[in-house]
């Protein structure tokens, strides 16, 4: 049953989000996975819209946060408010403790800022004074970065980046797209029938986690993900020139991130296993953010996505 309902809940985020199902396809993977995601793109491709049609699709309320360079961190957790009329703090709760949060442009805010909503990903929980507050069971972080625009923007340490399960990397829509879109706002101003919105309750949603976790990944997959990671490692094992383009390789939250979206993605396919091509479809996005490429590596015009795709080509698919 939790199937057939994410199957709906991706039909309507797709009929909402037209030309983007690799961002609407990796949020349902970052649900699953129990994960947070980064999406780089231009403005005006819809992000904001992704998560709110979302929040629309499943029991839970969303919050959009934009990010500027005056946001304090009580901004985000909430901070303790004094009642004259009772003479006591009471805590007045932030926007983190929403079930969906939008990070719009989180490049734009100090790194204390950055630093607080990081910590609340991680920890699923806030502190506040002496007292430490749980955060909603069902919590996703989008974060949002503008790439066309740096000045005056805080870069997000390769540490903090580490803590998003996936980054994902959108482009502007073809012509046929483009006009769709201009149909479907039409239809909206003009108050036209709008799909039917899919009820997916939150029980539901941690029912499909847990049937997710249990997805087979044969032992040879398993290797073949372990070692996908370890070459970013260890790339004088492959070939020395990929070596002299890598500073750090990938952390352990990579191989669990690569292990969780791949039994996500197979889930959402249809199927109860894994396959290589359910691990390679997801493997950029979960190690875009996660590989450090040297100084050379750009020098020569090289991308963190260029090096993967080079490691791709050496490690033998089982």
């Amino acid at each position: 049953m939790a199937f057939e309902q994410f199957a709906q809940l991706r039909e309507y985020l797709d009929s909402q989000v037209i030309g983007q199902p690799k961002l609407t396809e990796s949020i349902l993977i970052a649900l699953l996975a129990n994960g947070h995601l980064l999406v780089e793109g231009p403005p005006g491709l819809a992000k904001t819209r992704a998560i709110n049609a979302l929040a629309n699709g499943i029991q839970g309320d969303f919050h959009r946060i934009q990010f500027t360079p005056d946001l304090l961190p009580a901004d985000l957790t909430g901070t303790d408010i004094y009642r004259p009329e009772t003479g006591v703090f009471e805590f007045q709760k932030g926007p983190l403790f929403h079930n969906l949060v939008l990070a719009d442009e989180i490049n734009r805010a100090p790194a204390k800022v950055q630093s607080a909503l990081l910590e609340a990903m991680a920890e699923r929980q806030v502190t506040v004074g002496k007292t430490t507050y749980e955060l909603p069971e069902l919590f996703l972080v989008m974060a949002t970065q503008n790439p066309i625009e740096q000045e005056g923007t805080y870069p997000l340490p390769e540490a903090q980046l580490d803590r998003f399960l996936m980054h994902i990397d959108i482009d502007y829509p073809n012509a046929a797209t483009e006009l769709a879109i201009l149909k479907l706002t039409r239809g909206e101003a003009l108050q036209q029938e709008q799909p039917k919105i899919p009820e997916l309750n939150q029980k539901d949603i941690f029912e499909a986690r847990k049937t997710v976790l249990n997805i087979h990944l044969a032992p040879q997959l398993e290797d073949y993900i372990v070692q996908l990671i370890i070459a970013t490692r260890q790339p004088e094992k492959y070939d020395a020139q990929l070596a002299k383009w890598i500073s750090f390789g990938a952390s352990p939250r990579a191989t669990i991130a690569l292990d969780r979206c791949s039994r996500a993605k197979a889930w959402l396919s249809g199927r109860d296993f894994v396959t290589p091509e359910d691990i390679q479809s997801i493997y950029f996005n979960v190690l875009r953010h996660r590989l450090l490429i040297s100084y050379e590596a750009e020098a020569e015009g090289l991308t963190s996505e260029k090096v993967l795709a080079r490691i791709l080509d050496f490690v033998a698919v089982p």
